[in-house]
């Protein structure tokens, strides 16, 4: 008979019998198979006189913290062999950390709840809190004093993941669909505090749009390593899918080797948009500018213009404003996505339009766009070169992110 609920920890190392009382040996451990909702108890591997040993869960009479018994004798018991597709609790995920996707960090498994599910012995839950290590600690006594004042620290099996067959040793698991919801924020948190063997797993659960905003929200110098130690054919995935800007910004940070063979792999037409950032200097509006933004011609009605933003908004990060330009490229005004979105759409552009814009050199220096950003409370403000024409927009949260206080940046991008 098995409890409905109890700890991993309440039943390791604790003598397995048979049913006349005999010892046949120890617990220690519990494979288990991947299922649909929650892993299934496969069998008790048990320690006897140096030797691991496997039964089958079917054979199992009584399994709780007090009695562990089975329908077998010592010369019953078959040497156990493994397969590439064994998970063992204590071996793969006992102590390992994981990734909570529902409070978007990692955390350490300290014990592991295990619960009758349909009929099946199952992996119901992770215990990552400190009552946890002090019911493995065996602090019986003192358990039962502060388990009011300790919160219970249990994710949800359903909140981990799911795991996989062949995923022996495993130390991470998480659920793709709920990770990929995530903040780039909060997967870059995330990315920065797990282990560097187990930072792949966590990349390739990620598409590469998904994974190109996380690696952008990265420290430099982290960022760096990943992109280095990522295959070059997906590292240059990933930053096919960054807007040019922050492609570029991963690509400084790297040896010129290495930037140069990622470029050589990328499509001809992103690769160019991004070396034209490469070649600014660091310092300069030109280096921090994005050359992706929405173009419209003056000739346009309001609705003319509307459809115009549609198609090419897919293409840019930032739509807020459509900038009219002329034949050469010398922008004439500039109007907002709500102004087109409320304007009848019979009226020409021109009528509606800012004609007076702020704007920026090539060559200014970044503060030059904070203060205008500040004084006239703008989205982002348009980059014009030596000849008046219009190559890319400096944006609030660019500018704003390289102004940011050193503490908030640290807090922003985390790092080992």
């Amino acid at each position: 008979m098995t409890p409905h609920q109890m700890y991993l920890s309440a039943v390791l190392d604790k003598p397995l019998i048979d049913v006349t009382g005999a010892v046949l040996g120890k617990v220690h451990d519990l494979a288990i198979t991947p299922d649909e909702e929650f892993p299934i108890v496969s069998q008790i591997l048990v320690r006897r006189k140096g030797s691991t040993f496997a039964v089958a869960w079917e054979k199992v009479v009584l399994f709780n913290p007090s009695v562990i018994s089975v329908r077998s004798s010592v010369k019953e018991l078959q040497g156990y062999r493994e397969t590439g597709g064994d998970i063992h609790v204590r071996r793969d995920i006992l102590d390992k950390q994981i990734v909570d996707v529902n409070g978007a960090k990692v955390v350490r498994v300290n014990d592991l709840k295990l619960g009758r599910h349909k009929e099946a012995l199952c992996l119901l839950a992770v215990d990552v809190g400190f009552r946890g290590l002090l019911r493995r600690m065996g602090y019986e006594r003192l358990w039962g004093m502060v388990q009011k004042e300790i919160p219970a620290r249990e994710i949800s099996w359903e909140f981990v993941g799911h795991l996989e067959a062949n995923a022996a040793r495993l130390t991470l698991t998480m659920a793709r669909e709920q990770i990929s919801d995530m903040h780039p924020a909060d997967l870059a948190h995330i990315i920065s505090r797990v282990p560097r063997p187990n930072l792949h797993n966590v990349l390739n659960s990620l598409d590469d749009e998904t994974a190109g905003e996380a690696i952008h929200e990265l420290d430099p110098d982290l960022r760096s390593r990943v992109m280095t130690e990522l295959d070059s054919e997906r590292a240059s995935d990933i930053l096919e899918e960054m807007s040019p800007d922050e492609a570029a910004d991963v690509l400084g940070d790297l040896s010129a080797e290495k930037a140069e063979e990622l470029l050589g792999l990328m499509e001809p037409e992103d690769a160019e948009e991004i070396q034209e950032l490469l070649e600014h200097e660091e310092d300069s509006v030109g280096g921090i500018m994005n050359n992706s933004f929405i173009a419209i011609p003056l000739d346009l009605t309001v609705a003319e213009a509307l459809a115009e933003v549609k198609i090419q908004a897919s293409e840019v990060d930032t739509v807020y404003y459509a900038y009219v330009l002329d034949p050469d490229e010398r922008p004439l005004g500039v109007v907002s996505l709500k102004e087109l979105i409320l304007h009848d759409g019979f009226l020409p552009v021109e009528d509606i339009m800012t004609a007076n814009l702020k704007t920026v050199s090539i060559d200014d220096e970044p503060k030059e766009v904070l203060e205008i950003i500040a004084k006239y409370n703008l989205v982002a403000v348009p980059v014009l070169d030596e000849e008046e024409k219009m190559v890319g927009i400096v944006t609030v949260d660019d500018i704003l992110e390289r102004f940011l206080p050193l503490d908030l940046k640290l807090k922003r991008h985390p790092g080992y």
